[in-house]
């Protein structure tokens, strides 16, 4: 099929190589990179109709005014595809915006990252149906054997992926919580040799355990060239939010939320405040920021 690839980062440049090989005539658009069109409009002239573009850039604005303007260059038929981390509010909102216009909207929830190229990424589709029949030879070339679905109405792809980006937060959260415990203890362990053989039969094996092998691998048991400061993209506070409006529970994903909150923080006042409470009450010592900052210099 033919495909016109807005956005060609790190994800939509590597999907756009991914369709080429697998037989898929690829044009593209990104200000930033070498692309076939120089603008959207000249983009949409590179198309066949109906037309198939797939957005692959950041969620929120950058989103929002590529799907503006899409809107106002687009034809009747043509077809619009989120792939990027939209809300799956924003994607309804978006889905009916289209259908008021005749042209069709799919969101594609992407999970792969940098990997995709050579292995495929998982696609959670949401849409209706003739619209995503006919980005379908796309999805099935982009996913490995089993990696697509077509998993429900409009905004459905982003919310399945929204709540698969929670539950990675809480697993990522548990294997760094286990793997300080093994770095702290009294044994010298080699996190790399414990990493390496949890890949193979161990009940916690995953993809996850198998990238902190590599990334073990790489940089080393105390990870030092790495300051742990974890940023987030969204997803967790939004599978949140739902969790509340549902009444459903999710506290770990919660805490895995807020221990990348922690992450950032230099100092944290929240734990200076326990620290004068225990003073208040009970005496006990305190230890002043000059003290603090001595202790933890170099006395060489």
């Amino acid at each position: 099929m033919q495909l016109g690839m807005i956005g060609l980062g790190r994800m939509g440049g590597n999907m756009a190589k991914r369709l080429e090989e697998h037989g898929h005539e690829v044009k593209t658009y990104d200000p930033q990179v070498d692309s076939t069109a120089g603008t959207l409009e000249e983009l949409r002239d590179q198309l066949d109709a109906p037309r198939t573009f797939w957005m692959m850039v950041p969620a929120g604005k950058i989103t929002e005014d590529t799907f503006q303007t899409l809107l106002g260059l687009a034809q009747q038929g043509d077809v619009i595809v989120d792939g990027g981390n939209s809300n799956f509010h924003d994607s309804q909102r978006r889905y009916a915006d289209a259908k008021e216009r005749g042209i069709r909207f799919v969101d594609a929830g992407v999970s792969g990252g940098v990997w995709g190229l050579s292995v495929g990424y998982c696609l959670m589709v949401g849409g209706d149906r003739g619209a995503v029949a006919q980005v379908e030879p796309a999805f099935r070339a982009l996913a490995p054997e089993d990696g697509y679905a077509h998993v429900g109405p409009a905004g459905a792809g982003h919310f399945t992926k929204m709540v698969h980006n929670g539950i990675e937060y809480g697993l990522m959260q548990a294997y760094a919580e286990g793997f300080e415990v093994l770095e702290k203890s009294e044994f010298g362990l080699d996190l790399h040799e414990i990493a390496g053989i949890w890949r193979y039969g161990s009940v916690v094996r995953s993809w996850l355990l198998e990238l902190l092998h590599a990334a073990l691998e790489k940089e080393g048991r105390e990870l030092e060239k790495i300051r742990g400061y974890v940023e987030d993209s969204g997803e967790g506070r939004w599978t949140i939010a739902e969790a509340i409006a549902e009444d459903v529970p999710v506290p770990v994903i919660t805490a895995a939320l807020f221990a990348r909150f922690a992450s950032r923080q230099e100092e944290s006042f929240a734990a200076k405040v326990n620290a004068a409470l225990r003073n208040q009450f009970g005496g006990h010592a305190v230890q002043a920021v000059e003290a603090a900052h001595a202790a933890t210099q170099d006395p060489r």
